[in-house]
Order: C-alpha cells, then sequence, then structure tokens
C-alpha cells in the first residue's frame, strides 16, 4: 500500500497506531461526557472533549479508505451495520442510563441530535460511497445523498461523519483537498451546535483540526504484526459496544459523575 501524503519523511504513523489513538481519544471524551454530564464548561471537561474530537475524522479517514481496499464490500457493509444496529443499546444506556424497554425505540427524548451511536454514520457513509461509485444518474445520486442525511441525522455526528468520509474518498490521493471539505463539513456541524445546542460547545468541534497533522504523518500501513494487524481490525467494533456499556454501568451504580 501506498502512502498518499506527498512528505515521505513524515510519514511515521501506521494505520493501527492511528486507530489507537482514536481508541483512547473516544474513551476520554466519553468519561467526560460520564463524569460531567450534560454540556459541561468546567476546564478538564472542555479538554477531554477537545481530544475526543481526534475520533471521528481518523475513523473516517480508514472507513473510506477502507472502501477502496477492501476484498468484500457486501460484507464490510453488513458488519458496520451489524455492529451500529448492536451499539444502539449501550449507546442510549451509557448517554441516558435508563434501562426500560422504550428506552432503546428511536426519538424516545424527543431530541432529533445523539439518538443513536456513531456506527450508524458511519455504515451510511459506506452506502454513501457505493452510490457515488455507481453508474447511477446524477439526480438519483442526489436524491439518495439526502435520503441518507435524513437517515443518519440523528446518529451522533449526525449526516456529518457521512459527509466526511464520502469527501475523503472522492478526494483520495489529494490530502489537502480530503482536509479543506471535512473542516468544512465539521465546520457546518459547530455552527449548528452553537446556535441550536451549546456555544462552547459550538467552537469544541473545530477541534477536529487537531487529527489533520497525526493524518499527515500516516504512511499509507496498517503495521508490522500480521496477528495484530487482524485483532486491530475487530477491536472497534466490539471495543465501541462495550466501553459504552461499562460506563453506562458505572453511572447507574453511582460511580459517575464525580463532581
Amino acid at each position: 500500500m501506498e502512502a498518499l501524503n506527498a512528505n515521505k519523511k513524515y510519514e511515521v504513523l501506521d494505520s493501527n497506531a492511528l486507530k489507537l489513538i482514536a481508541i483512547l481519544a473516544m474513551t476520554l471524551d466519553h468519561l467526560a461526557w460520564a463524569i460531567w454530564p450534560g454540556f459541561s464548561h468546567n476546564p478538564f471537561a472542555v479538554i477531554l472533549h477537545i481530544i475526543g474530537r481526534l475520533t471521528c475524522p481518523i475513523m473516517c479517514y480508514f472507513i473510506a479508505e477502507g472502501y477502496h481496499y477492501t476484498k468484500n464490500l457486501k460484507k464490510y457493509i453488513a458488519r458496520m451495520f451489524l455492529f451500529a444496529v448492536i451499539s444502539h443499546f449501550p449507546y442510549v444506556f451509557c448517554s441516558f442510563n435508563y434501562v426500560d424497554a422504550w428506552s432503546f425505540l428511536p426519538f424516545a427524548y424527543g431530541s432529533p441530535f445523539n439518538q443513536t451511536g456513531v456506527l450508524w454514520g458511519f455504515a451510511w457513509g459506506l452506502v454513501l460511497i457505493k452510490i457515488h461509485d455507481s453508474q447511477l444518474k446524477t439526480p438519483l445520486k442526489i436524491l439518495l445523498t439526502f435520503l441518507i442525511l435524513a437517515i443518519s441525522f440523528p446518529a451522533d455526528w449526525s449526516c456529518i461523519a457521512p459527509m466526511v468520509i464520502l469527501s475523503f474518498w472522492s478526494n483520495r490521493g489529494n490530502f489537502k483537498k480530503q482536509m479543506l471539505w471535512m473542516m468544512f463539513w465539521v465546520f457546518v456541524y459547530g455552527v449548528v451546535y452553537f446556535f441550536a445546542i451549546d456555544k462552547i460547545y459550538g467552537f469544541i468541534q473545530l477541534a477536529v483540526c487537531l487529527a489533520i497533522p497525526l493524518l499527515f504523518l500516516y504512511n499509507g500501513r496498517r503495521g508490522k504484526s500480521v496477528v495484530f494487524n487482524k485483532l486491530l481490525k475487530w477491536v472497534f467494533y466490539f471495543y465501541y459496544p462495550l466501553h459504552l456499556a461499562i460506563i453506562g454501568i458505572l453511572t447507574y451504580f453511582g460511580v459517575f459523575p464525580i463532581f
């Protein structure tokens, strides 16, 4: 696999290292939500949420790369949707800490935002690439794109994640354009957050830019260990719902919030 960045001497991080960074950042971000519930302006919470902005762009980048390299696209998409459904339950439990069956229904809490996990948007991002990589007529592609944006809107990172994934794929090989389009969509997300949810957290979304230098260091390789490569392929799928369930359980039994 050839690296996509132009300056070879800076390419020092493989995909395994970047994914581990994403997993660590995600964990810190979700712990911050549990320790300081709501849109806390506590400095420590803000710092952890800023670190957490590394996760989505890194994972979106490698989902777009995964589309290019996968040997079986149908299995890849099916796997993403399977874990999106599985993750929905621990995501809701972790976010709202209710255990009755009604809590897991879509829009049980009225808000159109953050009703299910980020994997839902990731899965539709793959479908979106497939649509734009097909021979469908342009008007149909546009119509299907809007339908997918509507379907993915309630997920964590909303319909922004599918559009970032599509932008990474459509501009593959042009790192500057990939990052500019990523920041454009995140800016849109930040504006929505600023006016509809919380002004500080609107600005926090823009911390996604911190992932740019990390992605710039990507060397286009998975890692040296074949065994570790195969293991890490599945780690995020299982870790995502598992860590949400653990945080949810700790919150349910009063360990969180601490402050």
